[in-house]
């Protein structure tokens, strides 16, 4: 203890249930500022998701399939892992064909942009299947991140030179008789 205030640092107690205790003589506030930069660091690397969900039903018509479908694929394109589940009542419960049928069809549909990580099956009344985004979909969400995140690295002060074409037209260039004339002719035109 003595040593520790000598040094002015602090003994902090590593492992108290050893026998005997385990202390250190550490700079406390420094151990726990680099423990929270650890834990800030991991955080960013950490990848995380959101589970979305899309509900059909076994007799679902061919406008609402392709609208359904739509959104997934969205939700699949930025990333999200989707949750595609038919619901069934009543006498549907007989014919679950039809909702393994409407699951097929949306596999086959977004085979493109996901893959089925978990095969359809019955749960209760509902038959479940869990989509997740392609390698090649995330590949090219992470650079759209990438390229947002160096697009907003420029700094706001600096002059970005913008992209000029051909039909742009300097205002210093132009005469205000030209303007007058073209409005004119619109007007007569009309």
């Amino acid at each position: 203890m003595e040593r520790a205030e000598q040094l002015g640092l602090d003994l902090v107690e590593v492992s108290p249930n050893s026998r005997p205790p385990v202390c250190r003589i550490m700079d406390f506030g420094k151990y726990k500022y680099e423990v929270a930069k650890k834990d800030r660091q991991a955080k960013k690397r950490q990848h995380s998701f959101q589970l979305k969900e899309m509900r059909f039903r076994p007799k679902i018509d061919d406008h609402d399939f392709e609208f359904k479908t739509k959104h997934v694929r969205n939700f699949l394109e930025s990333g999200s892992k989707v949750k595609v589940f038919v619901m069934f009542r009543g006498r549907e419960m007989a014919y679950q064909e039809y909702g393994r049928q409407v699951l097929d069809r949306v596999i086959e549909d977004l085979k493109d942009v996901g893959t089925v990580e978990s095969a359809p099956k019955m749960e209760g009344r509902n038959m479940n299947m869990l989509m997740a985004p392609r390698p090649e979909v995330m590949k090219k969400l992470k650079q759209k991140q990438e390229q947002k995140a160096r697009d907003k690295s420029v700094e706001p002060g600096a002059e970005v030179e913008p992209d000029v074409e051909d039909d742009d037209v300097d205002i210093d260039d132009l005469d205000i008789d030209d303007i007058d004339d073209e409005n004119e002719t619109e007007d007569s035109n009309a």
